[in-house]
């Protein structure tokens, strides 16, 4: 009985295939070190980027401490003033009357980008798809178009005497506006500046968002219309709260975009008239160039990235606290 079980026993063992051996490790084999050649390869742009991006924000910060006009542009031997600077601008009630219109020019171009982005990333949704394609496309190509040649368009637009709102206008029977300089008041240059930002900023908002409307799954949608819910209430409920995060980072670009807006006003209005579109970025340059103090120029450029820096953190704090809540 004993050999049966023994021979059974072998067959079976057998039959089973041999485990492969673990390869024997080679002494004093050891495994290559790259070396400095990555760190070499990748230095030239490392240090493009750094000249570029670094160089001038320190070279701006160093200038906001010292005396800086156009003889110490040529000949050189500025000296540090501390905070004089500093002092200047913020003892200027033209500054703060400049502070006050940015964040109104920012909270309007936003909100109407936002606002219309929004609705255009809906629509979209919702369309067909060769529609949709057509729509997605003349969003790209309006996205496309460059900055100094959109301002140009919409200055010939709002031509006094050549421009095409003026004409239409009239022959809509509104004569009042024959001829009527839009430019030369302030309110209405404010109003044309906005629409040209909102104009080149909602198409990538709106891709963004689209991008991000496609994601959320369509169960949720027919669950919360079986619900009784209506168009609004499934945006509110179950829509916003999955495209939340996308939507915040595209109001933040926003936010910085806007903020910091500048070739726009300058080409169309550089500031005026009377200073209604004079918003920070404009007004530094105009403090540097048409004053020639340059020192204040890059003071007023260092309390505009103060300014917008503590926007960005007040506003992801109380992202963050209200997404800590949700969990």
């Amino acid at each position: 009985m004993s050999t049966v079980r023994e021979r059974s026993s072998l067959r079976t063992a057998g039959s089973r295939p041999p485990r492969p051996a673990a390869p024997a490790k080679r002494p004093g084999v050891r495994r290559r070190s790259a070396g400095p050649w990555p760190y070499l390869l990748i230095a030239p742009a490392v240090l493009g980027m750094l000249y570029l991006l670094l160089y001038p924000l320190a070279r701006a910060v160093l200038i906001s401490f010292q005396d800086f006009r156009l003889r110490q542009l040529i000949l050189g031997h500025a000296h540090f003033v501390g905070l004089r600077n500093y002092r200047t601008l913020l003892e200027d009630p033209r500054f703060w009357e400049v502070v006050r219109r940015t964040f109104l020019f920012m909270a309007v171009n936003v909100v109407a980008i936002m606002i219309l982005s929004t609705l255009v990333a809906l629509m979209a949704e919702r369309l067909g798809r060769v529609v949709r394609t057509v729509v997605l496309s003349s969003l790209v190509l309006v996205w496309a178009v460059p900055v100094v040649a959109a301002t140009t368009v919409f200055q010939w637009l709002f031509h006094s005497e050549f421009g095409i709102v003026n004409e239409t206008l009239t022959d809509l029977g509104f004569d009042s506006y024959e001829g009527y300089p839009w430019f030369a008041h302030g309110g209405a240059a404010f109003a044309i500046v906005t629409a040209l930002i909102v104009w080149q900023s909602v198409p990538f908002a709106a891709i963004t968002l689209y991008s991000a409307l496609v994601t959320v799954p369509a169960e949720l949608y027919e669950s919360a219309r079986m619900d009784g819910a209506g168009g609004v209430r499934v945006f509110r409920s179950v829509t916003f709260p999955l495209i939340r995060p996308i939507f915040m980072l595209v109001l933040s670009l926003e936010v910085i975009w806007t903020f910091k807006a500048f070739v726009q006003i300058w080409v169309m209005t550089r500031g005026g008239p009377g200073g209604a579109t004079t918003i920070l970025p404009v007004y530094a340059v105009q403090t540097a160039l048409a004053d020639q103090r340059y020192d204040l120029g890059s003071a007023a450029s260092m309390l505009t990235v103060l300014l917008m820096s503590g926007v960005l953190v007040l506003y992801f704090r109380q992202l963050f606290r209200q997404e800590g809540e949700q969990l």
